[in-house]
């Protein structure tokens, strides 16, 4: 994967006086068939979460309340920060890309959609074994 394959993704917004309704769907809104949900809500904001690449893995992450930021590292020089701060936007990471979320608002809510069930066998937690794959690659 390369590091141009992370977007941002911007999610169609409906509602009315009543409020708002963000719908997103599998293999539609976002690239992948969603396998797994989990979401992070009360992280401090000196509080780094991830740390983390995956082999298999695809990820989405919208934070649907408060605000967050993203750093993302392809291991060849490449890296971007991104904030998330509009329930109605997200990242897509694909496979082997670093990721490392930072700078949580009080209040916020990172929700994160994978691709892939979970298997801790897949994930890579050293940065220097991450860097030494993707460029074996």
């Amino acid at each position: 994967m390369t590091f141009d394959k992370v977007k941002m993704l911007e999610f169609p917004q409906r509602g009315d006086e009543r409020g708002h309704l963000v719908v997103v769907e599998g293999e539609q809104d976002i690239p992948f068939d969603i396998k797994r949900i989990f979401y992070i809500y009360g992280s401090d904001a000196e509080v780094v979460r991830g740390q983390h690449a995956n082999r298999k893995s695809e990820f989405v992450l919208i934070n649907v309340a408060g605000q967050s930021k993203v750093k993302v590292k392809d291991g060849r020089g490449n890296e971007a920060v991104f904030s998330l701060n509009r329930p109605h936007t997200g990242i897509y990471l694909p496979k082997l890309m670093w990721k490392d979320m930072y700078d949580f608002s009080p209040d916020s809510v990172l929700l994160c959609l994978s691709s892939e069930h979970y298997d801790p066998n897949e994930y890579i937690r050293s940065y220097d074994e991450f860097v030494r794959i993707v460029n074996e690659e």
